[in-house]
């Protein structure tokens, strides 16, 4: 089965949804425009009830289907956008300087609001599809201030499905690893604070940037003689801000990074090795080092079932051969992990042209991939909501 016919027809109307979201993006908790163009298409398509506000800026639409079943699966596509200046040169490019959909999240909405269109209007389903257009997914919390505002209490369900685009050059082809798919994520902020003096008599200082530069080098060795070889992990500090003169040695000195983890045992004890070399450091230099820790991505886990239920709903739009379930995991982050603590479901990959990477300024979304991912959702509900012969 290609894409649903259904879908197909609406190709038009998506897109040009598609590129006003891409020319009007907005980020975390700021989806304030891009929340009320889901909600008026949702409305305008006959969507059973439709929820705004749910986690600040998210929406949730319910469609129920035929007969009287109580099974209900849940659907999910985020919404925002990154602090990134657009340089595509797309006719539809990003209007708001500073902001773009470098990730396509865009699609993503789009495709599940394609997927509502069809819902609505076939309802080829027994029970309940709840439909969640989630805010702030890029390390902002959205996933978690939806759930905290009542989202699985308000709107249960018994599963729940993602998905997201990849420019692997490759359309026509989806991906899943099935467990541990998408690694937990902290970020971590540490101060060093020591005595500044005079650049030209540094022996009245404690040095914060050397203590600070050789924590850099030293963190590294817990990933080689620390983390087990078998053991995926990754830290990276990203940032280190000191002093803002030629001449004057600084009093204090800035880190920041992340660290990414597939079992929260890794992760405390990277966390542990991280607080002791912090420790030494202060007292080899005699000055004073802070380190603390955020907890911004759970580990995404993919049921092995529903995996399965992922991939079959796939290879109903793209294929079998098409479809694969054995990819590696992956050590990028992505908050639906925090849906899949409360609920059980699966997340996959749907690629499409281009190579451009994601989050880069010439990332640019294949508009192929929208009644794809669309019809992908529609038969997931399909399928596991299936209609009594």
């Amino acid at each position: 089965m290609p894409n649903l016919p259904e879908i197909d027809a609406a190709v038009p109307e998506l897109t040009e949804i598609f590129r006003d979201l891409h020319a009007h993006p907005e980020i975390g908790m700021e989806e304030v425009r891009t929340s009320a163009v889901v909600a008026a298409k949702l409305r305008e398509w006959g969507v059973d009830e439709v929820h705004e506000g749910v986690g600040k800026t998210g929406v949730v639409g319910i469609v129920h289907g035929r007969g009287q079943g109580n099974r209900r699966i849940g659907l999910r596509a985020d919404m925002d956008a990154l602090p990134i200046h657009e340089a595509t040169g797309l006719p539809h490019a990003s209007t708001r300087a500073g902001r773009m959909h470098a990730c396509g999240h865009d699609g993503h909405t789009t495709m599940l609001l394609g997927a509502a269109q069809y819902l609505a209007r076939t309802r080829n389903f027994d029970g309940t599809a709840v439909l969640i257009f989630q805010p702030a997914e890029e390390g902002l919390g959205g996933a978690r201030a939806m759930i905290a505002d009542g989202l699985f209490q308000r709107f249960p369900v018994d599963e729940v499905y993602g998905m997201h685009n990849q420019p692997t050059g490759q359309p026509g082809r989806a991906t899943l690893c099935k467990g541990p798919a998408m690694a937990g994520a902290s970020f971590f902020d540490i101060t060093v604070t020591g005595k500044g003096s005079h650049a030209a008599m540094p022996q009245q200082s404690r040095d914060a940037l050397v203590a600070a530069s050789g924590l850099v080098g030293q963190f590294q060795t817990i990933l080689g003689r620390n983390v087990a070889p078998l053991d995926q992990a990754v830290l990276s500090v990203t940032q280190i801000h000191a002093g803002s003169a030629y001449n004057v040695v600084p009093e204090t000195a800035t880190l920041a990074g992340t660290i990414r983890f597939f079992r929260p045992e890794v992760r405390d004890l990277m966390q542990a090795r991280m607080r002791a070399i912090c420790e030494g450091a202060a007292q080899a230099f005699d000055l004073r080092i802070t380190c603390d820790f955020r907890e911004i991505f759970d580990v995404l886990v993919n049921d092995a079932d529903l995996s399965d239920a992922w991939t079959q709903a796939a290879a109903d739009v793209l294929g079998a051969d098409n479809v694969r379930d054995d990819s590696q995991p992956f050590t990028g982050s992505e908050d639906f992990a925090d849906m899949l603590q409360q609920v059980p479901g699966a997340y996959g990959n749907v690629g499409h042209a281009g190579t451009v990477p994601l989050h880069n300024p010439g990332f640019v979304l294949d508009e192929g991939i929208l009644p794809v991912g669309a019809s992908i959702y529609a038969r997931l509900i399909e399928r596991r909501l299936p209609v009594a012969a």
